[in-house]
C-alpha cells in the first residue's frame, strides 16, 4: 500500500458517518451508533484575529471556524495548530476537548507538539538516517538517538500562509509552507497544503496534499490531544477506546519499530473490543508496555478490500461521564496511539489547567514510523510529478 497520487482522485470521499463506513466495509464496534451532535443552530462561518508575533517578528493569526451547530475549531497559522475545538456534552454544555495554550507564547516554548501538524515526515527516523536512491541522508536528531516529527524546526514550529473560506462543504482554513531543498536534512523542495473543514455534520476533516521537486519521505499527521472530558478535567484513561486494528508494529527500547507486525490478540494492545484506556496501560510485564511507558505504538489498520484512497475507520473514543464521542476516519494505513505518558504537570494550559500525567490521549493517522528504514513497510516515498493527498476525518457525537 503506497500513497494515494492525484490521478486516484477522481471521487469525493467526505461523506457522513454511515457512508464512509459502507464504502469502508465496515460497522461501527459499539452496539449502537452515537447520536450526532444536536443543539441550539448557531452563526456558521469563519472568523480571523491576531494572535501573536513569532521572535522574528512575524505575524501569526487564528481562524475561528464555527458551524450550524455551535461546535467550533479554532486553528492557528503558526504550526498550523488547532488551538481548541468545543463540542457540547450529553447536557448540551459546550467545552473544550483539546489540549494547548490561551496564546502563541506558549507554542514557542518546547511543548508535546500540542494540536500540530507534524512534518515532513511524522514519529520517528532511526538514528536520523535513511538512504534514497543510492544516497544516505542525515537529519536532526531530536528524541534520544532519533529524529521525531521532522526534527529541530519540523512543520508544528513555522508559520504557514493561511486562506479561510465558507462554501457548500462547510467552514474552512487552508494552509501552505514550502520546506526548502534540504530542509533538516531532507531532500527536495516541499510544496504542502494543509485543509481544515468543518461541516455541519459534526465532522472536522483534515485534507494533506503536497508535491516536491526530488524524491523524498513525506509522512503528515495531526497531532492533537483530546481529552473528550473537557478542559482537561480528569485523566484520559477512563475513556472508552476502540482501534480497527488486527496487528501492531513491536518497537525496541527507543521506540523504532523492529520490522515486524505482531497481533494484537491476547496483548494490551487489543483494543478491538471497546475497552478503558487505564484497564491495561500499566500491565509492565508486557515488554511493549515498558519500552512506551504506556502505549505510544502504531496500529496496522484492517483494511479489508477496502481501496488505497479510501476512508476506513480508524479508532473511537467514548468518555462516559461527559458522553462526547469521537470516531477517527482515515485514508491512512496506520494510527498511532499515544496516552499521554511524557505529560507531567509541567505543562499549564488554556485556563490556567495543568496537564497531568495522561491527561490527553493522541491518534496520529499515519504511514508506520520509521518507513524510509523498512522496504516492506508500505512507502512512504514521493517522486517528483506525483500528488501526495491523504486525509483524516474526525467525527464528534454524543452517547445518549
Amino acid at each position: 500500500m503506497g500513497y494515494s497520487f492525484a490521478a486516484r482522485h477522481g471521487r469525493a470521499t467526505i461523506g457522513i458517518t454511515a457512508l464512509v463506513l459502507a464504502q469502508a466495509g465496515c460497522a461501527p464496534s459499539t452496539s449502537s451508533t452515537p447520536a450526532p451532535i444536536s443543539v441550539a443552530r448557531a452563526a456558521a462561518g469563519v472568523t480571523r484575529a491576531p494572535f501573536g508575533t513569532t521572535s522574528d517578528g512575524r505575524a501569526v493569526e487564528i481562524f475561528t471556524l464555527t458551524n450550524a451547530h455551535g461546535v467550533e475549531a479554532r486553528i492557528t497559522n503558526y504550526g498550523a495548530i488547532i488551538v481548541s475545538l468545543k463540542t457540547p456534552d450529553r447536557a448540551g454544555n459546550f467545552d473544550d476537548i483539546t489540549l494547548g495554550y490561551d496564546s502563541l507564547s506558549g507554542y514557542l516554548r518546547d511543548t508535546p507538539y500540542f494540536g500540530a501538524v507534524v512534518g515532513r515526515v511524522g514519529n520517528r527516523i532511526a538514528r536520523g538516517m535513511f538512504t534514497l536512491d543510492g544516497v544516505t541522508y542525515h537529519l536532526a536528531i531530536n528524541n534520544g538517538v532519533n529524529t521525531l516529527h521532522g526534527g529541530l524546526r519540523g512543520f508544528d514550529k513555522v508559520v504557514w500562509a493561511p486562506e479561510p473560506f465558507q462554501n457548500s462543504t462547510g467552514a474552512g482554513l487552508t494552509l501552505t509552507y514550502t520546506s526548502a531543498d534540504m530542509e533538516e536534512g531532507y531532500p527536495g523542495a516541499l510544496s504542502t497544503k494543509v485543509t481544515y473543514t468543518l461541516n455541519d455534520q459534526d465532522q472536522l476533516i483534515v485534507d494533506y496534499q503536497a508535491t516536491t521537486t526530488k524524491a523524498t519521505p513525506v509522512n503528515l499527521t495531526q497531532h492533537s490531544y483530546w481529552n473528550l472530558s473537557g478542559s482537561a478535567k480528569r485523566d484520559i484513561l477512563g475513556h472508552v477506546l476502540m482501534i480497527n486494528a488486527d496487528g501492531m508494529t513491536p518497537v525496541d527500547s527507543t521506540l523504532i519499530p523492529t520490522g515486524e507486525i505482531a497481533p494484537v490478540a491476547g496483548t494490551p494492545f487489543d483494543f478491538r473490543t471497546p475497552t478503558a484506556i487505564g484497564a491495561r496501560v500499566d500491565q509492565r510485564q508486557n515488554q511493549q508496555i515498558r519500552f512506551g511507558g504506556g502505549y505510544d505504538h502504531n496500529f496496522v489498520l484492517n483494511r479489508g478490500a477496502a481501496a488505497a484512497d479510501s476512508m476506513v475507520l480508524a479508532a473511537s473514543v467514548t468518555e462516559p461521564g461527559s458522553g462526547r464521542t469521537m470516531s477517527v476516519y482515515t485514508m491512512e494505513p496506520g494510527v498511532q496511539f499515544y496516552s499521554g505518558n511524557f505529560l507531567d504537570g509541567s505543562n499549564v494550559g488554556k485556563g490556567g489547567h495543568v496537564y497531568h500525567y495522561r491527561y490527553g490521549l493522541v491518534l496520529e493517522t499515519q504511514h508506520y514510523p520509521d518507513s524510509p528504514n523498512h522496504p516492506q513497510f508500505p512507502n512512504t516515498i514521493l517522486r517528483p510529478g506525483q500528488q501526495y493527498h491523504t486525509r483524516t476525518m474526525f467525527s464528534f457525537g454524543v452517547a445518549r
